[in-house]
């Protein structure tokens, strides 16, 4: 597997990239949820060349897209429903999206939940949330949901798809559980054994994905365990990759104030 990118994704895809080498997985890009127009320029300039180098050399193309692409309803969103994004950076996922398919080339986009672990980018949803309880006060969308899903098991299914030959498909992966931000909170607050001053925004998106088309195309051996609390053990691994010590023991029944 030949790798574009040096982040995140990029780098916990090295442990499975010997293993595909038909493959170049595109996992570079944007990453914020607001961008310059000039960002966006680039991301597609970078998709456009890969998919020529991916059909010259006649090679599977891996694209990283978002759940980014779903929000608008409160239903689960499905592949094989035309996607609806609320957002400038969900209509750019989407719009990269059907570049790579009406290009012709052998394509799998995958449209990533909010993976999480070690070496998360810092500007994101969870590291950004330990830094404001650290500090006391947290800012936090009233309406958003995010499916955690850890970076291990995000690994593990782009590994189980790509062994059982899947190609030419949007597939979401993730856990299944749709979580509301306020579950989010709560557990970094008991982790930390803190408690913040919560400040709402009257706004928020609903990236909840359907993993019924992922759980069909995995290959019998891959073994996934997703229990009730499972977006708990995504966030108490995070903590514990970044060296936080976490107070499994500490549970607040109550919380502060709203600000």
């Amino acid at each position: 597997m030949k790798i574009i990118g040096t982040g995140f994704i990029a780098t916990h895809l090295e442990r499975i990239a010997h293993q595909h080498d038909d493959v170049v997985a595109l996992a570079a890009g944007v990453s914020f949820p607001t961008n310059p127009v000039e960002s966006y320029v680039r991301e597609r300039s970078l998709v456009e060349s890969v998919v020529e180098e991916c059909l010259r050399d006649d090679r599977k193309l891996v694209f990283m897209s978002s759940a980014a692409v779903y929000g608008r309803t409160d239903e689960r969103g499905s592949e094989d429903e035309p996607p609806d994004p609320p957002t400038p950076y969900g209509h750019h996922k989407a719009s990269l999206e059907a570049l790579i398919r009406d290009s012709g080339v052998r394509h799998l986009s995958l449209r990533l939940g909010y993976v999480l672990g070690r070496d998360a980018p810092p500007h994101r949803l969870v590291p950004s949330l330990v830094r404001q309880v650290r500090a006391g006060t947290v800012t936090l969308h009233r309406h958003a949901y995010r499916d955690l899903l850890d970076v291990g098991d995000m690994v593990t299914i782009t590994d189980g798809l790509l062994r059982n030959g899947v190609t030419d498909h949007v597939v979401n992966v993730a856990s299944g559980q749709c979580v509301l931000i306020d579950r989010i909170v709560r557990h970094v607050e008991r982790r930390l054994g803190m408690r913040a001053q919560w400040v709402r925004l009257d706004e928020g998106a609903r990236h909840c994905m359907s993993t019924d088309k992922m759980l069909g195309l995995l290959p019998p051996d891959v073994e996934l365990h997703f229990p009730p609390d499972y977006f708990r053990t995504v966030i108490d691994g995070y903590l514990r990759a970044v060296g936080i010590e976490v107070d499994a023991d500490v549970d607040h029944a109550s919380r502060p104030g709203v600000g």
